[in-house]
């Protein structure tokens, strides 16, 4: 009577199943799904896992539901696997990861919706009779919806009262949704979206639905956040950079775009190292024939016009500056106008027979095919194999359009979205066995693959395409809902910015981005010596504070979303050093007293500001909070420079 959790069509046309209990098991520790990112952990007594074995006897058809339950965090991993033993085949045309009836409907809808250029932006609405729904149907996990939704009890608030997070450790198509029925229950679900898949079982065969995490909180949505924080900083990212420091880089794609040559690399690369930049990564524009987006993708061997010692030539130069040396690639794309195209006609994802259309004059691979995978994984390895590369930046700029798998039989159609997305993960764990030592960065045109599949293999992820400090208040704030600091990639960019034209004060664009994986995004060489020795001191001010960044604990304290002013801190797990910021977007006319209170401090510890002489109890910071006053006219109680765009970093030490 209501949208199921799943579903099985028959060889007879009948959809009707029964599952009944056979059986369980408890084991400690938990599972590693095959082929697909989840939560680990590293030693069996973190967790313990349940699993229930059900079983319908008609079509001989097996469904395990897991749990797993952990010692150090309040949450439940999700996820089922069907296993088909019958003689007739049967097709299972939805597979939800979770699914959960709650006694009521008293709760609020929490979402992270937008846009490309204004991702994960908060939205709040009370649950209602009848479907509410996020979701992608992209082929990703779209600029549009994250595969995340949360329900808090109406009076919840940042900070205080029940909230129930819920998040896909997936990156293709989802749909989260709540289901109130007129009896006032709501039924919770999340996993693959069932339009268009379609996925046959034949006798012996299985198929594992992604992990569903669920998170419960009694402190608010900063609570909750925390939570996932937590868990997907230390149990879902993994590798060698999981725990490391992450490199100040300098990007080159709003400094020079596709018009570069290896002498304009280098300068900026002299440039960035005299400023204290550790890492040099070279964007688009440096394979095949490719001087704008109509060409060469897929063409994954350097052009020696631009740089006549390839890769390996410009890596060991960067080198000998005493940086790394970075580089962008976007495998999963393919220009018409390639060499691929015309050797591989049949490798797009594509209806042979109805005109291609095109996104950003390029098209979609189709990495549901293993030879696809393969093929593109051989030519880039081929890159950098030897090459000195230390850091990737993956992109994605165009989503699946024309679902069609060509040279294949229906039957595969219906797989070729959750198909294609298994090949993303395959190639990703290759390039990872293969170069364990690289950081790589996610990204689809900035942040439409922000999700938590995609940080199980790269642990940090480009945030979005624009970079205006005012617009990434917003984007960095609603990213801190699911996401930690650890896993955005924030750069500092030029002003008036490219994407929204805006001035902003250098200091501002630095103090919004130190929240974040640090870097830049503009010629270096272009800057005054004013605003060299600035961007000097923000680096040496981002190396010093970096660590506590990436692992402290993250405190959200005035919304952008609900006014012209932000705010948010981070505190060290000993609570001894405070890190708080405080942006104000438009400047306010005599503004009344305003006061920030801070959280996490221990109450009866005494902290110092830096700058000040003056300290104050933990309590005091919390419940009293800091005058922070300025005024437009009138008497003025504070030096701050006024007008639009401010912000303010406050450092505390506990004494």
């Amino acid at each position: 009577m209501r949208y199921p959790a799943y579903g099985l069509l028959q060889t007879d046309g009948s959809r009707v199943s029964e599952f009944t209990y056979e059986g369980y098991r408890i084991f400690p520790g938990k599972k590693r799904l095959k082929a697909l990112p989840a939560v680990y952990v590293e030693d069996e007594g973190e967790a313990e896992t349940l699993e229930i074995f059900l079983r319908d006897s008609v079509i001989n058809t097996r469904l395990i539901l897991s749990y797993t339950i952990f010692r150090d965090f309040p949450v439940i991993c999700r996820n089922a696997l069907f296993s088909h033993e019958g003689e007739e085949p049967v097709v299972l045309e939805n597979a939800m990861s979770l699914s959960i009836d709650l006694p009521d409907s008293d709760y609020d809808m929490v979402t992270l919706t937008g846009a490309w250029a204004r991702e994960r932006y908060i939205k709040i609405h009370p649950l209602h009779e009848g479907v509410q729904t996020v979701y992608s149907m992209r082929g990703h996990s779209s600029h549009q919806f994250n595969p995340f939704f949360a329900l808090k009890r109406h009076e919840a608030t940042e900070h205080t009262g029940e909230v129930i997070g819920f998040s896909l450790i997936y990156s293709g198509n989802f749909i989260g949704q709540v289901n109130v029925d007129t009896f006032a229950v709501a039924r919770a679900m999340l996993g693959i979206h069932p339009e268009g898949f379609a996925w046959t079982l034949r006798k012996g065969e299985r198929f594992q639905t992604p992990e569903a995490v669920l998170v419960f909180s009694q402190d608010g949505l900063n609570g909750m956040s925390q939570i996932f924080h937590s868990l997907y900083r230390k149990r879902l990212a993994r590798g060698k950079w999981r725990d490391l420091e992450r490199p100040v880089v300098i990007n080159s794609w709003e400094a020079v775009f596709m018009d570069f040559t290896e002498d304009k690399i280098l300068k900026i690369a002299e440039t960035a190292k005299d400023l204290g930049v550790e890492m040099m990564v070279l964007d688009d524009g440096w394979f095949g024939k490719r001087n704008d987006d109509t060409s060469s993708l897929g063409d994954w061997y350097p052009n020696p016009d631009k740089l006549p010692g390839g890769i390996k030539g410009l890596s060991q130069k960067i080198e000998k500056l005493g940086m790394k040396f970075g580089l962008w690639i976007e495998p999963e794309m393919i220009s018409k106008n390639s060499g691929l195209f015309r050797k591989h006609p049949e490798w797009l994802i594509r209806v042979p027979y109805r005109e291609m259309c095109h996104g950003r004059n390029q098209y979609v691979l189709d990495f549901s095919k293993d030879e696809v995978v393969e093929g593109i994984g051989d030519a880039i390895i081929s890159v950098l194999k030897d090459a000195g590369v230390s850091y990737i930046k993956w992109d994605m700029n165009r989503s699946i359009s024309e679902a069609f798998s060509q040279n294949r039989g229906p039957e595969a159609q219906g797989m070729l979205f959750h198909k294609y997305v298994l090949g993303v993960y395959r190639l990703y764990e290759r390039l990872l066995e293969e170069f364990p030592d690289i950081l790589f960065e996610s990204c689809a045109s900035g942040g439409a693959r922000f999700d938590p599949g995609m940080m199980y293999y790269a642990p940090q992820c480009w945030t979005s395409d624009n970079t205006d400090a005012i617009e990434r208040l917003r984007i960095q704030y609603g990213t801190s809902v699911v996401y930690p600091l650890s896993s955005m990639g924030c750069h500092v960019s030029e002003a008036p910015n490219q994407q929204t034209f805006r001035n902003t004060p250098l200091k501002t664009r630095a103090d919004v981005a130190y929240f974040g994986c640090f870097g830049y995004e503009m010629d270096l060489n272009a800057l005054t010596e004013d605003e060299r020795q600035e961007v000097k001191e923000q680096i040496r001010f981002y190396k010093k504070y970096r660590k506590l960044i990436a692992e402290g604990t993250f405190y959200r304290l005035i919304s952008p979303f609900e006014g012209d002013e932000a705010a948010w801190m981070v505190v060290s797990e000993d609570r001894k050093t405070v890190l708080a910021a405080y942006y104000r977007m438009r400047q306010p006319s005599n503004a009344p007293y305003k006061r920030l209170r801070l959280k996490g401090l221990e109450e009866n510890a005494r902290y110092c500001m830096e700058g000040k002489t003056e300290s104050w109890f933990g309590d005091e910071l919390m419940n009293a909070g800091m005058v922070i006053s300025d005024y437009a006219s009138g008497i003025r109680s504070d030096t701050t420079k006024q007008g639009d765009y401010q912000s303010r970093i406050f450092i505390l030490k506990k004494l």
